[in-house]
């Protein structure tokens, strides 16, 4: 009698068990989808953030070049140069602890084994460069035009000047607070709106990406190059999820 009670009782206790675990089974794939359901119930909306702004700094490199056949000759002509672009600058109201004064770069056509049958004609190339840096940029662009008074003294500018002038906005760092204030409250009015549309309420973020800041011409016509404009628009572009409720 004991050995069929005993029997009975382990019956009992591997029947609790099945059922206990197909109870189990069919609670924790139900609870997952619906944790699934719900994690998914959020929406993503970005927001845009646009600033204009001017630069604050320009850079100006003016290169020139002299050639001869006389090295001492073509040295004296450079420095004789040098001395001509510093005294335009100065005219032009800039400061001498604005000049960046280079070397003289020097190249001997003859030691080139490439060279044409014409390089002793005119064999030494020697090249510099005035660089200024300065925070009134307007006065770069009201220099530029009057550089004809140099080209008209003989001065030589190398192909390279015509795109040698940038024009730098540095205060990225502080505008950043209030651009990335004002997308987060754009991409916040375009969640809200969605929800309004899809009945449902808009909970908290879940996650965000403060976008990558970009500084753009603010004439954005074809070829427009930032550096060349002294207004500019900084633009960032921020992408939040939110929940839904």
């Amino acid at each position: 009698m004991d050995n069929e009670k005993d029997k009975r009782a382990v019956k009992l206790w591997s029947a609790a068990i099945l059922g206990l675990g197909v109870a189990l089974g069919g609670f924790f794939p139900g609870y997952y989808y619906y944790k699934a359901k719900v994690d998914s119930n959020y929406v993503t909306v970005k927001g845009l953030s646009e600033m204009d702004v001017k630069a604050d700094l320009g850079v100006w490199k003016l290169r020139f070049s002299v050639v001869g056949n006389d090295l001492k000759q073509v040295e004296q002509q450079i420095n004789l140069q040098t001395q001509q672009v510093r005294a335009f600058l100065l005219k032009q109201g800039f400061k001498m602890e604005e000049m960046d004064l280079g070397q003289i770069d020097v190249e001997d056509l003859m030691s080139n084994p490439y060279r044409n049958e014409n390089a002793a004609n005119n064999r030494f190339i020697l090249k510099r460069a005035v660089t200024i840096r300065t925070p009134e940029v307007e006065k770069i662009a009201s220099s530029i035009p009057a550089t004809n008074e140099l080209i008209a003294q003989g001065i030589v500018f190398d192909s390279s000047s015509y795109d040698a002038v940038s024009y730098i906005f540095t205060g990225l760092n502080e505008i950043k607070p209030k651009m990335l204030e004002e997308a987060t409250r754009n991409a916040k009015t375009a969640a809200l709106e969605f929800a309004k549309n899809s009945d449902s309420k808009v909970g908290t973020i879940r996650k965000a990406n403060q976008g990558v800041f970009s500084i753009l011409p603010r004439e954005q016509v074809a070829g427009a190059d930032e550096r060349q404009q002294i207004n500019k628009t900084v633009r960032v572009v921020s992408t939040i999820d939110y929940w839904l409720e």
